[in-house]
């Protein structure tokens, strides 16, 4: 199992629809930031800076699912729980559990991998193998 990083997000008008409910994309929006968060408290540094000593450019997500199970409303406070569910050889499983209190609002499930530049084509990104170090940080 790996390491737990909570995310705590306010929910402000300009997220929600005219009756003041979350619209439904804004909840993958804060499972990317999530995503990054989790990475960034795991000691992983910020992807402007692994690129610089790993190549890596980023984690894009191939595959997202989210099961919704209650509506979040404007001015709650709401909390993103990730972790990585599955280390696969160049892919990752990370879920994330989003909560109001002991509410479950959501939970979601991105497969994502670590790219570099296609280093025959800037304009493509490659997968790579999980990096050993980053899986360590992060268990």
């Amino acid at each position: 199992m790996s390491r737990i990083v909570t995310t705590d997000i306010q929910v402000n008008f300009g997220d929600c629809d005219p009756a003041g409910i979350v619209f439904f994309p804004n909840f993958s929006r804060w499972m990317d930031a999530a995503s990054l968060n989790f990475f960034v408290a795991c000691g992983v540094p910020i992807w402007s800076e692994l690129v610089k000593t790993t190549g890596i450019i980023g984690t894009p997500v191939l595959e997202i699912s989210v099961k919704y199970s209650s509506p979040a409303k404007y001015g709650e406070t709401i909390r993103i729980s990730t972790h990585i569910e599955e280390w696969r050889d160049k892919v990752f499983v990370q879920k994330h559990i989003v909560t109001r209190g002991d509410t479950l609002l959501c939970e979601g499930t991105d497969v994502r991998a670590f790219v570099i530049k296609h280093p025959n084509d800037a304009n493509r990104i490659k997968a790579i193998p999980v990096p050993a170090d980053i899986k360590a940080l992060c268990s």
